[in-house]
């Protein structure tokens, strides 16, 4: 991955060998030229990006509970805009004045504070960048209420979600974005049991619902897509939102070394689909060359072993490959408009 910025924002993360959310953040402030303001909702980055007393973070950065991460970035970028103003307002105050401010420097060579004039800077500080991490859990979940309002009133912000499918940080159980067929801790898989029985949510429709100003699916599989989707998302007045595809090695249970291989056949089987809303339009962003079926992507991962030992495992995949298909045109016909 390019290193778009000299100035390093968050550094390693204490995650799980083959986890990709610390490839989630470093792509989004990397590509930020610029101050920029993080708050982060409980989750697997918050607690491996913050192990006391160290920090992954080198920008200001607040841990928000569970619930209620759209809620803080509103509140910070609310409150920078109030302190901006105020201080625009002074600034223009003390030049039509001619003032001229004093600040106190310490002179190492004779041992006395001194006074010395220093005129103000004209203007304030540049605008930083307001970004917001959550989980599926802090998103889909917990945080939708927050994230919900964050969107309606319009705050200028983006929100990343990296969704791993699941509720990972406190044991591995089924969230609104597990997938059918999921073996989970509140959803095990048995002999009266498939795993979660039933689909996930669709997140991006919900957000999109809120008319933002840009929205998109990214995948870290994809990575030059995610980067440039980034980059929209940063340079837009308004809400943003994108949804990366996060694949997790403990839940998921595949080898750590086949991260990126299974994040991308997710999306040439069209299980994670790549597209954008920008402007009140959506566009498919990648179109695999070939259709691949979705069981190819479910016999990656160990979530779903049981389903192919069941005696009704055609009819299983074939509701599984209907619902991916469906989901697809969906998303093809809403591109044509």
């Amino acid at each position: 991955m390019k290193n778009l910025n000299t100035q390093e924002k968050v550094s390693a993360m204490t995650t799980c060998a083959g986890c990709p959310i610390g490839l989630v953040a470093r792509t989004v402030l990397n590509a930020i030229d610029g101050p920029a303001v993080v708050t982060g909702a409980t989750s697997c980055m918050e607690v491996t990006s913050t192990i006391y007393p160290n920090t992954s973070w080198k920008v200001p950065y607040i841990h928000s509970v569970f619930g209620n991460a759209g809620a803080t970035i509103s509140g910070i970028e609310t409150a920078w805009k109030a302190i901006a103003k105020r201080k625009a307002g002074k600034a223009e105050s003390m030049e039509s004045n001619d003032s001229r401010v004093k600040s106190s420097a310490f002179s190492e060579r004779d041992g006395e504070m001194k006074l010395t004039e220093k005129p103000l800077k004209k203007g304030v500080t540049k605008k930083p960048k307001f970004i917001a991490f959550a989980g599926d859990g802090g998103s889909y979940d917990i945080g939708l209420q927050a994230l919900s309002g964050a969107l309606e009133r319009g705050h200028n912000f983006l929100f990343v979600t990296y969704d791993n499918e699941g509720y990972m940080n406190t044991g591995h159980q089924r969230s609104g974005a597990t997938p059918i067929g999921s073996n989970t801790e509140t959803t095990p898989a048995g002999k009266e049991s498939i795993g979660k029985s039933i689909r996930q949510k669709d997140l991006m429709q919900i957000v999109t619902a809120h008319r933002p100003a840009y929205a998109a699916t990214a995948n870290i599989g994809f990575l030059d897509d995610y980067e440039k989707k980034v980059k929209k998302a940063l340079a837009v007045d308004g809400p943003a939102f994108i949804l990366v595809f996060s694949p997790c090695v403990p839940l998921w249970k595949y080898p750590e070394s086949q991260t990126v291989n299974i994040a991308q056949l997710g999306t040439e089987t069209n299980f994670w689909p790549l597209y954008e809303y920008e402007n009140g339009k959506y566009k498919i962003t990648y179109k695999p060359k070939e259709k691949i079926s979705v069981e190819e992507f479910y016999k990656t991962q160990g979530r779903f072993k049981h389903l192919f030992k069941r005696k009704d495992k055609t009819e299983i995949f074939e509701k599984i490959q209907k619902i991916t298909d469906e989901e697809w045109e969906k998303i093809k016909q809403l591109s044509d408009l």
